[in-house]
């Protein structure tokens, strides 16, 4: 057993009732405590405690950080240097310096005052440089949808659907952390199909429902990462909304797939939560047929058990939730991603992101996308103040949230939260 993940563990923090954070959790992010100050952080209930202070007053000694420094960087990428059993130390530590029966910094309000800050208090940051940014296909349900909508339901997957897990390289520059507001892209398009194409705003505007993982170790260029040691180079997963225009994706994606539809933005949680925190709700993924090539196959319980909800905000108006899914529907699951991805020696890098693609579920109220909950805007999605949406609508704020329980423990990854702003009003 991990020791942080013991569920007996209580913390002399307050917590409240179905916090996605209690002291089993201790995921990581990068936060904002005063002009200009990036430390590394983590979270216990409504409580952000500042890492580098702790390290300041000596409460970070044999924790796996040889070097304080790390804590005061404005990303995690040198502190994840100290790989997987290096964090895993690290969240240990933690755990017994919070726990209720740990007076060190329970019982001196002085030192509390300089490490211990309410969440609201303080502005949180993407936890990590990222490097480079990768984006999977890997639910079975959205590539069926999709490809029923496009090519009919007899030829909904692509004859290398089963055989492998699809994806394509994105933009890094353009992945923001929640909070961040995002503006509807201009492109090209072509809505009438006997006609030539336009060039203006999107008017398909949609969020894709997704996670990703995050790395936490390197391979040499040339050296494949087998399936079964892909876990030793991910830390944890986080939310992630990869926005999208679907009609300047219609129109750009052939050959190559998508390009402008997808790089201009994509919008993350900003807490890593581990693959340690995770680990008790582990499940079976779905079966695979036909049989995997030797190089994919993964054994044990691969998938996660994460409940995951999407929401739709007016401008001052309601949340109204429009999907609930969950993230164990993966058909390709993280290892044989990582492991597919790195077979013809690619080398990846600490603080890579790896987006698992649309997670849609079985259901019609389980999918991942407004492209599917509306198929393609013929069946609108009525809110609560009687308006209706086919696809995303200026002003509109779109939530992501997600959670992982079982018996009286909850770990979750708090929120993604991004506003869709008009499209600036004339391109030059």
């Amino acid at each position: 057993m991990i020791e942080a993940n013991n569920p007996q563990w209580e913390t002399w923090l307050p917590v409240p009732e179905k916090s996605d954070f209690p002291i089993q959790n201790i995921p990581f992010g990068i936060g904002v405590f005063g002009p200009g100050i990036h430390h590394a952080c983590t979270r216990i209930g409504d409580t952000v405690i500042d890492l580098y202070a702790l390290a300041e007053n000596g409460l970070v000694l044999h924790s796996g950080v040889e070097n304080p420094e790390v804590l005061k960087q404005e990303v995690l990428n040198d502190l994840m240097k100290s790989g997987k059993s290096g964090m895993r130390q690290l969240r240990d530590h933690l755990s017994r310096l919070f726990r209720k029966d740990n007076p060190l910094l329970r019982d001196n309000p002085e030192l509390r005052e300089k490490c211990l800050f309410p969440y609201k208090a303080v502005s949180l940051e993407l936890p990590v440089k990222v490097e480079n940014y990768t984006d999977f296909y890997s639910s079975i349900e959205h590539a069926t949808n999709v490809g029923t909508m496009f090519r009919g339901k007899e030829n909904a997957l692509m004859p290398n659907w089963r055989y492998l897990p699809v994806g394509y390289h994105g933009r890094s520059s353009s992945i923001i952390v929640s909070g961040e507001a995002v503006r509807r892209p201009w492109g090209q398009q072509r809505p009438d199909p006997e006609a030539p194409p336009v060039f203006g705003p999107s008017r398909l505007v949609d969020f894709e429902l997704e996670m990703a993982f995050v790395t936490c170790g390197e391979n040499q260029q040339g050296t494949p990462i087998p399936v079964r040691e892909a876990e030793d180079y991910i830390i944890g997963f986080v939310l992630f909304n990869d926005w999208s225009a679907r009609d300047i994706q219609g129109w750009e994606y052939v050959p190559l797939g998508p390009f402008l539809s997808k790089n201009w933005a994509s919008s993350v949680s900003p807490w890593i939560v581990t693959l340690d925190a995770l680990e008790p709700f582990r499940v079976e993924g779905p079966y695979q047929e036909p049989e995997v090539f030797d190089y994919l196959k993964s054994e044990g319980k691969r998938n996660f058990d994460i409940k995951l909800e999407v929401i739709i905000q007016p401008e001052n108006g309601e949340e109204n939730v429009v999907s609930r899914s969950n993230f164990k529907y993966m058909y390709w699951n993280i290892c044989q991603q990582l492991a597919h991805h790195t077979v013809n020696g690619c080398n990846i890098q600490i603080g890579d992101m790896y987006a698992s693609g649309t997670i849609s579920g079985p259901s019609p109220d389980s999918y991942g996308s407004m492209l599917e909950l509306t198929w393609r805007g013929a069946n609108p999605i009525k809110l609560n103040d009687g308006s209706e949406r086919k696809f995303i609508n200026d002003f509109d704020t779109v939530i992501m949230r997600g959670y992982a329980e079982k018996g009286n423990l909850r770990i979750g990854f708090g929120e993604v939260s991004s506003k869709l702003l008009p499209a600036i009003k004339e391109w030059k």
